[in-house]
């Protein structure tokens, strides 16, 4: 994959800092690591969505789900059981590896509730926009805008 040198661009586009700086990332790191363990994330009503990770082989006590400021971290730590020492596998397919997965969420974005079902662990989330955000309708008056002369009210 080619990359692109965004750093012209950072010095005359306030604001977007972090925007180049993820663009820029997208060309790092190992492609087997971004892609364990896979993940869907779903919108499961008007401002609620759902992430769901497939975490096969492990257990509720080895997931840790953990929002600090606007990033939502999902971790797993495999413990190796003393009755795993004893199998001989001949094939082992299901990777049961640690793995911290990060996502960053936006202002808005509340973290309801995790569940773990079927070797699947399901995040909720839940898009919640303030009052002073919110779209609102300005009504168009017929009469004239009163002007305001060196802070006073003109009559």
């Amino acid at each position: 994959m080619r990359h692109y040198d965004f750093s012209p661009l950072m010095r005359s586009a306030i604001g977007f800092d972090d925007l180049f700086r993820l663009t820029d990332s997208l060309g790092r790191g190992d492609k087997a690591e971004l892609a364990y363990p896979p993940y869907n994330i779903e919108k499961t009503g008007d401002d609620a969505y759902r992430i769901s990770m497939a975490v096969a082989g492990f257990s509720e006590d080895e997931l840790e789900v953990t929002v600090k400021e606007d990033m939502l971290v999902i971790e797993g730590r495999a413990t190796e059981a003393a009755e795993e020492e004893e199998k001989t596998f001949l094939h082992r397919g299901i990777a049961k590896r640690a793995f911290e997965r990060r996502f960053r969420l936006a202002d808005t974005i509340r973290v309801t509730g995790a569940g773990f079902e079927n070797g699947l662990l399901n995040v909720e989330l839940l898009r919640e926009i303030p009052e002073h955000r919110k779209p609102r309708i300005i009504e168009i008056g017929a009469g004239k805008i009163a002007k305001v002369i060196e802070g006073e009210r003109a009559a």
